[in-house]
């Protein structure tokens, strides 16, 4: 294999990427490519820091956002995060092999505590809301996941759509509210 100046310059590019992330705190694993603008921040909160797991083989492509909040992000591997992505970790998001998350989604795992009125919002306690999203699942461009939803391995969510509640198992679902439409093709029983 022969090195231009070139290759030799992405090279670099992509070490730096991936060290001043770590250097933030995050475990990026080997194998993860990390384009401009990817940000991974732990934030502290309960008294520890959070964490971001990157596992190997990982694309955070441009602009995706991975923010623990004192909570826990768990990525596996082999997993593409397309750009400008966000996933906010305060209750713990679990994202597992093989997914492909497109564009502009969004995956939360909290919820504000909804104060009497007179009360400011701000001030109050964020809800932690657990997230799981299972192994090969694909979620199309701008696709917001609520906390506390547990996404099945084998899901399809189409583009826009706003997931609620839980998916089974080889779900394909889709709307706002996202409701389960059909199932793909080979999928095991429920």
């Amino acid at each position: 294999m022969r090195f231009t100046p070139k290759s030799l310059a992405k090279a670099w590019l992509q070490a730096f990427r991936v060290c001043r992330l770590r250097l933030r705190g995050a475990a990026i694993a080997k194998g993860t490519r990390v384009e401009s603008g990817v940000a991974a921040r732990r934030g502290w909160a309960r008294g520890r820091a959070g964490t971001v797991t990157v596992s190997r083989d990982c694309i955070l492509d441009t602009g995706v956002v991975l923010d623990a909040f004192g909570g826990d992000i768990s990525i596996g591997q082999n997993v593409f995060l397309g750009p400008y992505a966000v996933v906010y970790g305060h209750g713990g998001v679990n994202i597992g092999e093989r997914c492909l998350i497109a564009m502009h989604c969004r995956i939360l795992s909290s919820n504000h505590t909804v104060p009497p009125f007179g009360t400011d919002i701000q001030s109050q306690p964020d809800v932690l809301l657990p997230t799981k999203i299972g192994r090969d699942v694909w979620l199309g461009a701008g696709v917001t996941i609520l906390g506390g939803v547990t996404i099945a391995e084998g899901c399809i969510v189409g583009a826009g759509s706003l997931v609620t509640r839980d998916l089974p198992q080889g779900a394909i679902a889709y709307g706002s509210p996202a409701e389960v439409k059909g199932y793909r093709e080979g999928r095991p029983g429920p």
